[in-house]
């Protein structure tokens, strides 16, 4: 699970509750007219523009940036190092019996085809295909939120309006005057909220998910390139350590 994420939302939600509640108390801030032109407003205007199947995600998206799949990416490098030495001195047959029960379905995929016989261009080519349609979904997947904030920023504008036409038509009755107003101010502040507690940050981490995803694939893809090039393990590791950050760069070697 990812603590940052959690902690975050947790955190500003407990600050918005905590401000309220030092005012005028929280049951101030609840208006259902205001949640349904919302809440309702832009969940339906995302039916609008997705396709059901991709809305029918719209849970387990959430879950993505709640809690990822975490790929170790120092141990997958001594695991390619492992499969290069042993192909290297067994050849890559060898690695058969490994591969079968590797839980990377991407890794596995890449090698299947190079124990196979593969050519390494179609490896490649395959391989490149399958991370390019991956990271296509998932940047649609994240555009739900993202688009989210957006729409409800727009149906909290929509419900400003809608509060302030309620509120001119009963000049004359002062005590309509007080809810058309909170209607007015509460959809702007639903919408704010939406968009910037759920919708923008929950895009913008599921977008480094997606950088991290394609970053292990590529290292993926160049280990299982080399494995069947017959590099190394040394000059294997040497190319998958590039991938990492200067300060993890630990050779097993030394």
């Amino acid at each position: 699970m990812d603590l940052g994420t959690v902690v975050g939302i947790v955190l500003i939600l407990a600050l918005l509750l905590g401000a309220m509640s030092m005012g005028v108390g929280v049951g101030a801030y609840i208006d259902i007219p205001s949640v349904l032109i919302v809440v309702g407003g832009s969940i339906g205007a995302l039916m609008v523009s997705y396709k059901p199947t991709q809305m029918k995600s719209f849970t387990k998206i959430f879950m993505v940036a709640i809690k990822p799949t975490i790929e170790d990416e120092v141990e997958l490098i001594k695991k390619l190092v492992d499969f290069a030495t042993k192909a290297r001195k067994d050849g890559i047959l060898a690695l058969e019996s490994e591969v079968n029960s590797e839980p990377n379905e991407f890794l596995k995929k890449g090698l299947s085809m190079a124990i196979d016989g593969s050519e390494p261009d179609t490896i490649r080519e395959l391989l490149e295909i399958d991370m390019e349609q991956t990271s296509e979904r998932h940047k649609i997947n994240g555009s739900i939120f993202s688009n989210w904030a957006a729409l409800a920023g727009a149906m909290g504008m929509v419900g400003t309006l809608i509060g302030l036409v309620a509120m001119l038509l009963n000049m004359a009755d002062p005590s309509a005057i007080g809810p058309s107003m909170a209607v007015a101010l509460l959809t702007t502040m639903y919408g704010a909220i939406i968009g910037n507690v759920f919708g923008t940050p929950i895009a913008i981490i599921l977008g480094i998910r997606n950088d991290e995803e394609t970053l292990v694939k590529e290292m993926i893809l160049s280990g299982i390139m080399s494995i069947q090039s017959g590099d190394a393990p040394r000059v294997l590791e040497a190319k998958l350590l590039a991938y990492l950050a200067p300060k993890d760069r630990v050779s097993q070697f030394d």
